[in-house]
């Protein structure tokens, strides 16, 4: 026997009481939440009120059509399945009402046994428009335009370049340091752009082995290898009319390389063990923060690629170069998370000034963390000092304003600050490599690399 969940909520729209009641009951066994309704006018008034996943609606109503109530649903609950409930006679306007958007029809009195199948298939529709909806969300995603945040000269350069690349069709490489936004700024460029409404596809290429990249890229045909029991489209045939953003484009083999270098040629691609080219229109945004140019010279990254890739080139700059930004940005996250935890805390003074004399070797994603932490440590209402990890707490003196002034002690190399700034990550999680590149925003993947470059790891190490 089927039973409902118990956040499931039925709409039953019925003038006949003993019906209704006899039925209201059944379906409340059921585990169903029952909201009735006995005129046109009472169940539309319940729809402000109400969000039913199933409307059991009858066709005859004493002060209006069942179709005029149907309009009514589709219009303010568009997700909500209607069954029409139909008298002896009424077939035909039963049909009519399929054709205008229900989902079903029963005639009066209907077995239960039936019913229960008929709300057993609204329920799982439903289930699948929802799958289909967060599917779609996540496959356009909105205008982020209002997280940008920053008015300093090197920001403001950055955004008014993207104003000017977004309508077109040209390829874009995004690149800079890791948590600088790169990935944000190709979901602008696509929200900004005419394939807005179509989908925008992430690939993360360091998180995949090639193998399995390449399957994800362009999908595969049954029996391509061991265990492709069926096909699979790839993930250029997902991205068809709309974006497709390969993340971390630096970690991608130069035999995946080829491959991609002729999709951005012609256009076209065959699906792993197939002999049939499929043709794809697709924008092509690629991120990394490696150099290609030096990656080039080295023979690590394809030529021909690098400059089908570059056609535009945006450069997000690190959060030490636009400092003038710290304190909107440390505003900007203070807000978001006082939405998001329903608080109301404030910075202080002495809170912004720890933030601005740090370095930030993660970049604006380091500084949201940090925000975070002190936020859920923060007791009161005002973020102080104390509230920030140990690192910050030291009196420091901020960073002249001054790009001309003269520096008071050594400087270390970017290599140094991002070795010291991995060990003291590791050492938070005991190790944990995992946490590690999560804390970081990286993938696991690149995390060993960078331990192997450093020489953290040995060079022949797993991973």
């Amino acid at each position: 026997m089927t039973t409902a969940d118990p956040e499931h909520t039925i709409l039953f729209v019925d003038d006949d009481v003993a019906f209704s009641r006899a039925l209201g009951r059944e379906l409340q066994r059921l585990k169903f939440k029952v909201v009735t309704a006995a005129t046109g006018a009472d169940a539309i008034a319940s729809l402000n009120d109400t969000a039913p996943d199933i409307v059991l609606l009858d066709q005859q109503l004493p002060d209006m059509s069942g179709l005029d109530v149907l309009a009514a649903v589709r219009e303010r609950q568009p997700y909500a399945n209607v069954i029409m409930l139909t008298g002896h006679g009424t077939i035909d306007t039963a049909i009519e009402a399929i054709r205008l958007g229900a989902f079903d029809y029963l005639s009066k009195p209907c077995p239960l046994d039936e019913l229960q199948v008929r709300l057993q298939r609204a329920m799982e529709r439903q289930a699948l428009q929802r799958r289909a909806s967060l599917l779609e969300r996540g496959l356009t995603p909105p205008d982020l335009g209002s997280a940008f945040v920053g008015e300093s000269p090197e920001f403001r350069k950055v955004i008014d370049l993207i104003a000017r690349v977004a309508p077109t069709d040209s390829n874009v490489l995004i690149t800079g340091e890791t948590g600088t936004g790169k990935e944000m700024v190709a979901k602008l460029v696509h929200a900004r752009s005419p394939r807005r409404k179509k989908p925008f596809v992430v690939v993360e290429c360091a998180a995949l082995q090639e193998t399995l990249l390449q399957s994800e890229l362009f999908g595969h045909e049954r029996g391509a290898f061991t265990g492709a029991d069926r096909a699979k489209p790839g993930l250029f045939e997902v991205a068809d009319g709309g974006t497709i953003f390969l993340d971390e484009i630096g970690e991608v083999s130069l035999a995946t390389q080829v491959k991609l270098l002729r999709v951005l040629d012609t256009s076209t691609f065959r699906r792993v063990g197939s002999t049939t080219e499929m043709k794809v229109n697709v924008r092509v945004l690629a991120a990394t923060n490696r150099d290609l140019v030096s990656m080039v010279r080295q023979g690590l990254f394809r030529e021909d690629l690098y400059y089908r890739l570059s056609t535009i080139s945006v450069t997000m700059p690190p959060l030490r170069e636009r400092r003038a930004d710290i304190d909107r940005l440390a505003e900007h996250f203070v807000h978001s998370f006082n939405e998001r935890f329903g608080s109301s805390k404030r910075l202080t003074v002495e809170f912004l000034e720890r933030l601005r004399a740090h370095e930030w070797p993660g970049n604006v994603r380091e500084l949201a963390h940090v925000v975070e932490a002190a936020m859920i440590v923060c007791d009161c209402d005002e973020l102080k000092p104390e509230h920030l990890p140990a690192a910050f707490r030291l009196r420091v003196t901020p960073p002249p304003a001054s790009a001309a002034a003269a520096p008071t002690g050594p400087l270390q190399t970017l290599e140094a600050l991002e070795r010291a700034h991995i060990e003291l990550v590791l050492r938070s999680t005991n190790g944990h490599r995992g946490q590690a590149a999560e804390i970081l925003g990286i993938s696991e993947r690149n995390l060993y690399r960078k331990l192997r470059e450093y020489q953290m790891i040995p060079a022949d190490a797993p991973g």
